[in-house]
């Protein structure tokens, strides 16, 4: 990408969490919403919250990259955003498990509360995240 940018967290739908990833892990750039149109194959990482309306984004996005709807995306990945504390009811980790396997990665962020209180610090629920995403950008 040529900005101190390496890929693009791609938000699919409003308060996914986006501008928290991309505060608490550094490298990534806001895609606005839609699937970035630069020259060249872009390296994208969807974010999603583990709502079911997030999760239903997050499943349109991974079908419209796998049909082709979309060209010049490498597909990273999928984050999803823990929306509250605790274990997730049974049909939103069901979601999860058929969303992921639509997408290369998942990543599971879970709850963190100091990202409520607006510190937006890299914490070590993210460590793994960023690690990957380092790894597999660092020579495109």
């Amino acid at each position: 990408m040529g900005d101190g940018h390496s890929w693009w967290w791609l938000g699919v739908h409003g308060g996914a969490g986006v501008s928290t990833l991309e505060q608490a892990v550094p490298g990534g750039r806001d895609a606005g919403r839609a699937w970035p149109t630069a020259q060249g194959n872009q390296p994208v990482v969807l974010v999603a919250r583990s709502t079911a309306h997030g999760l239903a984004a997050a499943q349109s996005a991974a079908q419209q990259w796998a049909s082709r709807m979309v060209t010049g995306i490498d597909l990273l990945g999928l984050v999803v955003v823990a929306d509250t504390p605790g274990r997730r009811p049974r049909a939103l980790r069901d979601r999860v498990s058929l969303v992921s396997g639509a997408v290369p990665r998942l990543w599971e962020i879970p709850w963190v509360e100091a990202w409520r209180l607006g510190e937006p610090h890299l914490p070590k629920e993210c460590s793994p995240l960023a690690r990957d995403l380092i790894r597999l950008t660092q020579f495109t």
